[in-house]
């Protein structure tokens, strides 16, 4: 009996840090201005569910800061809003975002 016992201690912390360690693979590569393998600039549409990443908009300490363009969102930050063939689906939440987003009129890209 006390065997099982700690059998599932040790099940329960490994669980915890298979957790950990899959937590710190969602961050934002700034050498490529990626999140998880996806670029953070492009054509993109704001959704209300299932999007590839979930912003919350900040004035202070964001983890992307971003510049709307009218066309040609080729550099770091740079998002073009569209409603069609979008690169990228931004759902804006204000709890639990994948990334923290400020908008910007000057110098988009990773601070």
């Amino acid at each position: 009996m006390m065997k099982q016992w700690r059998i599932s201690i040790l099940g329960a912390l490994l669980s915890q840090l298979c957790t950990v360690s899959t937590a710190t693979d969602s961050t934002v590569n700034a050498a490529s201005c990626t999140f998880q393998g996806t670029p953070l600039y492009g054509k993109i549409k704001i959704v209300e569910s299932f999007p590839d990443v979930k912003v919350k908009i900040v004035n202070t300490f964001p983890d992307l800061k971003v510049k709307t363009v009218t066309a040609f969102p080729e550099d770091c930050g740079e998002w073009q809003l569209v409603e069609h063939f979008p690169d990228l689906t931004v759902q804006i939440v204000e709890s639990f975002p994948d990334l923290r987003v400020q908008f910007v009129e000057a110098f988009p890209g990773i601070p």
